[in-house]
C-alpha cells in the first residue's frame, strides 16, 4: 500500500482550505499554515511574506496546496505585492528548499479575466444568454493569451509563471488550477457571472484530489476548473483529458440578481 501523503495547505483556514480538509482529512495527513488557526489539522500560524519564519512548516511535506492570498479582484498593488507575489515566491522557494515534490497553486479565472470585456463572453457576464446559441461559441483555453483584469489577476499569472520556472530549473512539479468561483452556500443563483464560473464544493474537492494524485508526467500544467455550467466561458476539456476531471454539478441559467453570500464578500470572485 502507498504511504499516506503529507500535504501542507497555505490558507487552510479559508473557504477552500476548509472544504478540502473537511472532505479529504481521512485520506491525507494535512497541516495548514495561515494567519488564523485551522481546525481539523496541524496548524502553523505564520505570515507567508516571511520566508525564514514559514520554512519549518514545509519540512517533510510531499505536496503543498497554495491557497493563501488577498483574494479580492479589487485589491491594491501593495497588498498583491506582499500577500500574493512575495508570498507565492516564498511558497515555491520554501517548497524547493524542503524537497517538496509538487505545488498545487490556486490560480484564478482572473488571469484571463480581460476576456470578460470581449464578445461573446461579455454577453454571458451581462446575462444576455438569448443572444448566444448554447455550445456554438468559442471557449477560452489555457493556451490563450493572459489577460488579467486587475492586480489580483496579474498576481495569479505571476504564480503560474514562477511555478513554470521552478519546474524547469529545479524540478519542482507545479499544477495550476484556474479556479472559477467557490461560494460558501454552494448555490449559484445571484448573478450571471456565478452561473458561468461556479465551482461546486464537491467538484473543487475532486479537482484538487486529482491534482494531488496526478502522475509525475503532468509535471507543470495549467487547468481551468469550473463545474459543468451551461454558459461556460472557460473550457474544462484539458482538465477532463489530462486529470480525468468529471464534474458532478453544473449551473443552468436561472438567477435573481443579488449580492454574493456574506462570507464571500472578500472572495468575490476567486
Amino acid at each position: 500500500m502507498n504511504e499516506i501523503k503529507n500535504i501542507l495547505v497555505t490558507g487552510g483556514a479559508g473557504l477552500i482550505g476548509t472544504i478540502l480538509i473537511d472532505h479529504l482529512n481521512d485520506q491525507y495527513n494535512f497541516s495548514s499554515i495561515d494567519i488564523n488557526e485551522t481546525k481539523g489539522s496541524k496548524s502553523y500560524i505564520g505570515d507567508l511574506s516571511d520566508l525564514d519564519a514559514i520554512q519549518p512548516a514545509f519540512e517533510k511535506q510531499d505536496i503543498v496546496i497554495h491557497l493563501a492570498a488577498d483574494p479580492s479582484p479589487e485589491s491594491s498593488w501593495q497588498s498583491n505585492l506582499t500577500n500574493n507575489l512575495i508570498a507565492t515566491y516564498n511558497v515555491y522557494e520554501a517548497a524547493k528548499r524542503a524537497g517538496v515534490k509538487r505545488v498545487i497553486f490556486a490560480s484564478s479565472n482572473h488571469a484571463q479575466g480581460g476576456n470578460y470585456l470581449s464578445k461573446p463572453w461579455s454577453l454571458i457576464m451581462e446575462g444576455k444568454f438569448s443572444s448566444l446559441e448554447h455550445g456554438q461559441y468559442p471557449l477560452v483555453l489555457e493556451t490563450d493569451m493572459i489577460r488579467p483584469d486587475g492586480y489580483y489577476g496579474t498576481s495569479k499569472a505571476f504564480g503560474e509563471a514562477i511555478g513554470s520556472y521552478y519546474y524547469d530549473y529545479f524540478g519542482l512539479q507545479s499544477i495550476h488550477l484556474r479556479i472559477g468561483w467557490v461560494i460558501s452556500v454552494d448555490e449559484p443563483n445571484f448573478s450571471p457571472m456565478i452561473l458561468s464560473l461556479w465551482l461546486s464544493h464537491r467538484d473543487a474537492v475532486q479537482a484538487f484530489k486529482l491534482a494531488i494524485e496526478a502522475p509525475d508526467s503532468i509535471g507543470n500544467e495549467i487547468f481551468a476548473v469550473t463545474s459543468d455550467n451551461k454558459w461556460k466561458i472557460f473550457s474544462i476539456d484539458k482538465a477532463r483529458t489530462l486529470l480525468q476531471y468529471n464534474p458532478l454539478d453544473g449551473a443552468g441559467e436561472e438567477y435573481i440578481l443579488g449580492n454574493p453570500p456574506a462570507r464571500n464578500l472578500y472572495h468575490y470572485p476567486r
